[in-house]
């Protein structure tokens, strides 16, 4: 292909509730969408940064102006464009993985769609439906939360992930545990809140029997995330210190992780994303598809990495109505703790325009 306009689109969606963690609380999600317009079709990518560098370094605006300034005018030197031909045009480019990773989950929609492929088969999924968690915030009050596990689990989520932070921790998961019992899969994410000093105190979890427990410490302390994880009873899961292959395989051979969090924006793409499933299902370490609130695009390509074999743990994938309650796509569906595997070419979703027009803030486009 040859890429001839990108269009670069900010929209923003209200949440239908607040979601807290422990590096702040979102009322709503604003979203950098990327189109891309090479030879006769066109395909559709989702920037996964936050707007402000709280999960991570990256966030919107700077996304949107690496891509424009950078990478966007990378890619128009590439004479026959494909997937797989990202990465290395943008390889000079240090850094910005979710802007990359938005780019190429672009360009590879646009290319399956000539190919007639969907993302599912084209990344090896071996599944027509994937098992659904649900991600719970950090609420105000422990009755609060109850009340909302006790809706996820009545709309048919298999997995509650709950969130913690110092003084929301053990006392939340005790009260889950009591109430829900402990035939209910359960695991928590802290998003680096703590420190190797909470060693202790994170232990007083083990007797909950989780499923993990996810980024307890800095993104930078994989050797902290090794004596952890040599110290708790409870499977240590990495997110934020993942960021290829190459760091997968770094954090499994130091014993830093028994199971990892496959975010493809986090990693710079789907494609890089398959190569962390492969290092995971080649040393026996479980893995899962991580979430960032992402609308209908975003969430058919999880749904599809979700569905690669070696993504053995319910994943943060979730019914469009967690999140939002009107989605720019088709809304996924949750069906018996289930969410259908698109087989339509490429995404097999687009936005619905009206849907889109509604929501979007500024469009941009790169002739």
């Amino acid at each position: 292909m040859k890429l001839r306009e990108v269009e670069l689109r900010r929209i923003r969606m209200p949440l239908v509730s607040p979601f807290r963690t422990s590096f702040g609380t979102q009322t709503g999600r604003d979203l950098l969408l990327v189109r891309v317009v090479a030879d006769d079709v066109e395909g559709w990518g989702e920037c996964a940064a936050m707007a402000s560098p709280l999960y991570s370094s990256e966030y919107l605006d700077g996304c949107e102006d690496v891509l424009r300034r950078f990478f966007v005018p990378a890619l128009r030197e590439v004479e026959d464009l494909d997937a797989t031909g990202v990465a290395p045009a943008l390889r000079r480019y240090h850094g910005h993985l979710m802007a990359k990773s938005a780019l190429e989950m672009a360009v590879l929609d646009a290319e399956l769609q000539v190919r007639g492929t969907s993302f599912a088969r084209e990344l090896g999924a071996e599944r027509d439906t994937v098992p659904c968690g649900v991600s719970v915030g950090i609420m105000d009050s422990v009755p609060e939360l109850l009340d909302a596990v006790g809706g996820y689990l009545d709309a048919g989520y298999v997995r509650i992930k709950l969130k913690i932070e110092p003084g929301w921790d053990v006392e939340p998961v005790r009260a889950v545990r009591e109430r829900f019992g402990d035939d209910v899969l359960l695991q928590v994410d802290a998003n680096t809140a703590y420190t190797l000093a909470d060693a202790r105190h994170l232990a007083r979890l083990d007797p909950f029997d989780l499923l993990l427990i996810e980024q307890p410490l800095a993104e930078d302390d994989v050797l902290g995330h090794a004596d952890l994880a040599r110290t708790l009873a409870t499977p240590v899961c990495l997110d934020e210190s993942i960021t290829s292959a190459r760091t997968a395989a770094a954090a499994i051979r130091l014993g830093a992780c028994q199971v990892v969090n496959i975010k493809p924006g986090r990693v710079g793409g789907y494609l890089e994303a398959r190569r962390i499933h492969d290092v995971c299902a080649a040393n026996g370490v479980a893995a899962w598809t991580g979430g960032m609130l992402e609308t209908g695009l975003g969430r058919a390509a999880n749904v599809a990495l979700a569905a690669l074999p070696g993504c053995t743990l319910p994943g943060d994938t979730s019914a469009s109505d967690r999140y939002y309650s009107t989605d720019i796509t088709t809304p996924f569906v949750l069906e018996n703790g289930h969410l259908e595997v698109p087989t339509a070419p490429g995404l097999g979703v687009a936005p619905i325009p009206e849907l889109l027009e509604e929501v979007t803030t500024s469009s941009e486009w790169l002739t």
